[in-house]
């Protein structure tokens, strides 16, 4: 399987701010076998951010796109709305799982507003921004994604209507 990471960050791209949860992220992929197709380090700006997923979703550059970042209350924090710009269908069971798996680790799990959807044959799920919520949010969700990604690229066709 093929997965490219988006990360979020204003100070990343303004050179302040190491990315350091796009490399958990890639670290956490190789391990499970994906071959990371790309990575982007992008300001927290809702259209770029819903145009990179868009480019990678329609060129199929990608099965799974990783978002870091942009998940919390900051007015500045536009991932989900971003990818909901851009999904056709809402996979909202990944971000409740991983919220819930983070709630037993810390009660500001809740503050979490990651989204997850499919785009063509490509799922987008968004991460949050720390390294260490990234590594406990994909370790628990990497299983069950592999079978939602073979599920979903054997498939073809719309739902029907």
């Amino acid at each position: 399987m093929r997965a490219y990471i988006i990360t979020a960050s204003d100070s990343g791209c303004a050179g302040t701010r190491e990315d350091l949860s796009g490399p958990a992220a890639r670290e956490l992929l190789e391990q499970a076998g994906y071959t990371v197709a790309g990575y982007a380090l992008l300001p927290d700006e809702r259209g770029a951010l819903a145009d990179k997923m868009r480019e990678i979703c329609d060129s199929d550059a990608a099965d799974l796109i990783l978002t870091t970042g942009g998940t919390g209350f900051s007015p500045r924090d536009c991932t989900p709305e971003a990818t909901r710009d851009v999904v056709e269908r809402m996979a909202p069971g990944i971000p409740e799982a991983m919220r819930y798996h983070s709630l037993q680790i810390t009660p500001r799990a809740m503050l979490s507003r990651a989204a997850a959807g499919i785009r063509k044959g490509t799922l987008i799920v968004n991460l949050p921004g720390s390294p260490k919520a990234v590594r406990e949010c994909l370790e628990y969700i990497l299983p069950a994604l592999e079978h939602g990604l073979q599920i979903l690229r054997e498939t073809t066709g719309e739902c029907a209507r």
